[in-house]
């Protein structure tokens, strides 16, 4: 099928390259004009595993294209919206600006019969608004069909996410609809993904109830971590207790940090607008909780390396990791990039290290020192703070960097490394949620 993608960021670069690997013909159209020469030249924009080699060949094989002109992708039978839908300055609502962008920059070019769908998160009843705004500046009119079609990548994980989902969710309004986007993902459906067709509110509503869901059950088990340190007990042997009940499951009960990235921050705090808007804010005022307790546990890591240090003020703090994530170069609302940021105003001396985020980090926060690796980011530190769970990490030999710092004083924020490996090494270890005993008896 001939494909195109409007906004090639994050979403829209991965489902270009992933939809041209399934063998359609793709155009990616962007406004940024040296992001699109980036992708023609089949060069990833940002750090994604797996993402730069399905460039280079969708690129080689012709398959895939990337522009600034609308007038390249009129002949397309399917347009994916792509766009990013960011967090409205001064609100919580979500900002719509460059999806009314690329909808009034498509809508006019629409001269034969074809599918819109709609991938970007967005409050729950824009794709009614969207498909009316398309027919009413649509040469063809009630030829233009609307779909949603929700995606749910995890940075890191997006092309085996995009190739090898656990779900499809399509959100329709006609067989026809429904047939086309079966063709468009064939091969996902031969190969025994589920999917499940709905109406379009509830398509709009499966990605940030996912990532509302998602949100909650960290926050929570943060509040359990804090609670077994007041009371003396081990968060990392309760979350395996907890993970051994079917009812709950192991996945995502690693207490931290907090959450941060370009999703679930943001997409927590727009349903929480858009349920006001809907009448239902006092039911969604817990989610209000949630971003809170995420919020703090910032904090609660600066104050433990306070705690620790006695003294943050011409403190050499080495921070490991300022990506949101491992496996990202993304720093967006990057809890790890705020307490390094914090911990310097506060008048330690920080110097950070990030296998990929390093650059992007930089442009946000340019007054931190970043080195080039690990050693150089430890080498006298007073304390070394781990804030982001990369395998390079999780990899370190606590004895060789013994000899690196100036005390060997560790704060394992992510959860991500051996208490008792660091601590038979000499290091004084802490960890949030971790029983005092275990905690370099701190």
């Amino acid at each position: 099928m001939r494909i195109s993608v409007l906004g090639t960021g994050y979403l829209g670069a991965t489902h270009a390259a992933c939809l041209a690997a399934c063998g359609h013909d793709v155009v990616g159209v962007d406004t940024d004009g040296a992001r699109i020469d980036r992708l023609r030249s089949g060069q990833a924009p940002f750090h994604e595993p797996g993402l730069q080699q399905l460039l280079v060949e969708g690129v080689a094989a012709e398959r895939l294209t990337f522009t600034t002109d609308y007038d390249l992708v009129t002949d397309a039978d399917v347009h994916f919206v792509c766009v990013g839908t960011p967090q409205r300055c001064g609100s919580y609502a979500a900002d719509l600006s460059a999806l009314w962008s690329a909808v009034d920059s498509l809508a006019p070019r629409l001269s034969r019969p074809c599918l819109v769908v709609g991938k970007s998160t967005v409050p729950v009843g824009t794709a009614a608004l969207v498909r009316n705004r398309l027919r009413a500046s649509a040469p063809v009119g009630e030829g233009v069909q609307l779909a949603w079609n929700p995606e749910f990548l995890r940075e890191g994980h997006a092309i085996e996410d995009s190739l090898r989902p656990d779900r499809l969710v399509f959100g329709v309004e006609s067989d026809e609809a429904d047939l086309v986007l079966r063709e468009v993902y064939a091969a996902l459906l031969s190969a025994g993904t589920r999917c499940v067709r709905t109406d379009l509110a509830t398509a709009e509503l499966a990605k940030v109830a996912s990532n509302v869901m998602l949100a909650a059950r960290i926050s929570l088990v943060n509040l359990l971590a804090e609670v077994c340190e007041a009371a003396d007990a081990d968060v990392g042997d309760l979350t395996t207790i907890l993970g051994h009940d079917a009812r709950i499951g192991p996945s995502f009960l690693t207490p931290g940090i907090g959450f941060g990235g370009g999703c679930l921050p943001k997409d927590t705090r727009a349903f929480v607008a858009r349920a006001e808007e809907l009448g239902v804010g006092e039911s969604a005022a817990l989610l209000r909780e949630v971003d809170a307790v995420n919020m703090r546990q910032r904090a609660r890591t600066v104050d433990l390396a306070a705690s620790v240090l006695g003294e943050l003020s011409g403190a050499k703090v080495a921070v490991l990791g300022v990506a949101f994530k491992a496996d990202s170069d993304d720093v967006r609302d990057s809890p790890a990039l705020d307490v390094a940021a914090t911990l310097q105003a506060q008048g330690a001396r920080v110097r950070v290290y990030d296998p990929a985020a390093g650059a992007n980090a930089q442009r946000v926060q340019p007054t931190l020192a970043y080195v080039a690796d690990t050693t150089a980011a430890c080498r006298d530190a007073d304390l070394v703070l781990v804030l982001t769970d990369w395998q390079e990490f999780r990899g370190i030999d606590p004895v060789s960097l013994a000899d690196v710092v100036h005390v060997p004083r560790v704060i394992d924020g992510r959860l991500a490394l051996d208490p008792d490996k660091w601590r038979a090494a000499g290091w004084d270890f802490h960890a949030l949620g971790r029983a005092r005993h275990d905690a370099g008896g701190g």
